[in-house]
């Protein structure tokens, strides 16, 4: 543990928790081999901190380092970068050039943001990798190299290969030991100390005292979502210590500078947006309530159905009941004989006494069981939405303008509602 310690302090990587400490492990552990590494990771989490580990562990520690993002060169100049090119190769190559591969032998070459490499340059890479050889843009001659290749993406390199925007066999290739780099809201205990070492360092740049959160602020500094990661957060710490007039930051003072569209996310916030959350609340309890309403409505149908087709359930049903009944007036010290009808919708239509209870029900005539067949409402919502126009234009005596209106629909679509479902006004 000492000696990951005395890799943040060289480095300059602040926390403490696991994920970063294992994934500081790996990178120690791997950088005296020469195998592929594939550092994964969110943008900004750091991802070329933990390549330099790799190359500055290594025996390669005096060769040359380079760090190349391949999202930021053109699909049609990056083989020339990587590999090289040949004099009037192509367009405006008027002299010969060497290619990061080349200059770099003997060294570590990081491909940042290898996930946007297009396919063609993959294949050259994946020759490199396997062989050590490439061929300069517009020769023929095969060039040898040794360089160790370090890549990071910030996408799943996998589900890219299953779509065939990245070859499958360069991401085995590369992936030989994988590192994952923990994103910043998923070493929430690291947030304070590392927005503490921030401000401290822009104090002393900007001459300045180095400002302060209060409790408040620092929870939702700390529920913050993040997308940026550590550098979204050194952002922050920066216009805070520029712009910021009090030393000591509220969470109103914070907020200024967090993007409204994150802010939403934060648990110390919902009460700010209880208002707004009770309408969609009630919205949704309304929404349950109907459909459980359906849902019994439906089973109460198929029961009675089922009484209907077998006469004994409804006996049996009927015993049941005033056995129940029976019982819990027993429990309750009360004579059930002698109990009064209870004015409920649900007890309205029991029996009153046992001899009741165990009368006979009289039942229709099995040919009349067809008529209570049908025991689901039409869902069709082609039908539903003919039947709320039939009923908007009714409501507004056939102006088309107001029953559009009362939709939610322009009128232009009514009319052509209209002519599809053949609807006469």
């Amino acid at each position: 543990m000492a000696e990951v310690q005395s890799i943040k302090n060289r480095f300059g990587i602040i926390g403490n928790s696991p994920a970063l400490n294992y994934a500081i492990q790996v990178a120690m552990q791997v950088s005296s081999t020469d195998l592929s590494v594939l550092i994964v990771g969110e943008s900004g989490v750091g991802k070329e901190s933990f390549s330099q580990i790799i190359h500055a562990l290594s025996a390669r520690k005096h060769n040359p380092f380079i760090a190349v993002n391949c999202g930021a060169i053109p699909e049609g100049t990056i083989d020339s970068e990587l590999f090289g090119h040949e004099k009037g190769s192509f367009t405006g190559a008027v002299d010969f050039r060497k290619g990061y591969f080349e200059t770099v032998s003997g060294g570590t070459i990081f491909l940042d943001e290898i996930g946007e490499m297009p396919i063609g340059t993959q294949a050259r890479l994946l020759r490199v990798l396997e062989t050590g050889e490439f061929i300069r843009v517009g020769s023929s001659k095969v060039q040898k190299t040794d360089v160790r290749v370090i890549a990071a993406t910030n996408k799943d390199l996998y589900d890219a290969t299953q779509n065939g925007k990245f070859r499958q066999d360069l991401y085995y290739r590369l992936s030989t030991v994988p590192i994952r780099v923990p994103s910043l809201r998923d070493r929430k205990e690291d947030i304070s100390l590392l927005f503490r070492k921030f401000v401290v360092d822009f104090a002393e740049r900007y001459k300045t005292t180095p400002v302060q959160l209060d409790d408040e602020a620092k929870n939702m500094l700390i529920n913050y979502s993040w997308p940026g990661n550590v550098r979204e957060l050194k952002n922050i710490a920066e216009q805070l210590s520029v712009l910021s007039t009090n030393q000591t930051i509220t969470a109103n003072d914070l907020q200024k500078f967090l993007p409204e569209k994150n802010i939403n996310r934060l648990p110390v916030l919902a009460h700010a947006q209880q208002q707004n959350s009770e309408f969609n609340n009630e919205r949704e309890i309304l929404y349950k309530l109907f459909f459980d309403m359906k849902k019994d409505v439906t089973e109460l149908k198929k029961m009675f159905l089922e009484i209907l087709k077998n006469p004994a359930l409804a006996n049996n049903a009927a015993n049941y009941t005033a056995e129940s009944l029976q019982r819990d007036y027993a429990v309750n010290g009360n004579d059930y004989n002698t109990a009064p009808v209870l004015a409920t919708a649900q007890t309205a239509a029991l029996p009153v006494n046992l001899q009741q209870a165990n009368q006979p029900v009289i039942l229709p005539h099995k040919d009349e069981i067809h008529a209570h067949e049908e025991v689901e409402e039409s869902l069709n919502i082609m039908d539903k939405e003919k039947e709320l126009i039939i009923k908007a234009l009714k409501k507004h005596r056939g102006k088309r303008k107001d029953a559009a209106l009362d939709l939610g629909i322009s009128e232009r679509t009514l009319y052509r509602k209209l002519k599809e479902y053949d609807i006469n006004e």
